[in-house]
């Protein structure tokens, strides 16, 4: 059993996946995930992105979304809006961090893990952030 979840990458929302990813790919220097490159001179029809560090490491993904309110932060009108992606090894790893996840606090907000190809909880974090932890 692992100890802990792992951190897999940052998911954030967006109407032009595209367009964010490649903003974030130019100002951090990170590549696309081998697949999710642009394609080439076809019609990019992407609803999901992933951009890794130099060793192939996911740090950042964007999903397609129909509508997005910018956050009005530091006002409290539209929060900032991400959710995190967590990992564990097993579906015994899982059971226990969903265990950990509502002792320190989260509220199970979905659970898929009648899924046999990627179990998976949805939670909110105390503050009502939400993330997942799933099986890897």
């Amino acid at each position: 059993m692992a100890e802990y979840p792992q951190l897999l990458h940052t998911v954030l929302d967006a109407v032009e996946v595209r367009e964010l990813a490649e903003f974030y790919r130019r100002l951090l220097g990170l590549q696309y995930r081998p697949g999710d490159d642009p394609p080439a001179g076809g019609e990019d029809e992407a609803d999901w992105l992933v951009l890794t560090d130099g060793q192939g490491n996911r740090t950042l993904a964007f999903q397609q979304v129909e509508r997005l309110e910018r956050t009005t932060w530091p006002r409290p009108d539209v929060p900032m809006q991400l959710h995190l992606d967590l990992t564990v090894p097993d579906r015994e790893a899982l059971e226990a961090q969903h265990r950990r996840a509502l002792d320190l606090g989260a509220e199970l907000l979905f659970d898929r893990t009648d899924d046999p190809d990627e179990p998976l909880y949805v939670y909110a974090d105390p503050a009502g952030h939400p993330f997942c932890i799933f099986v890897a």
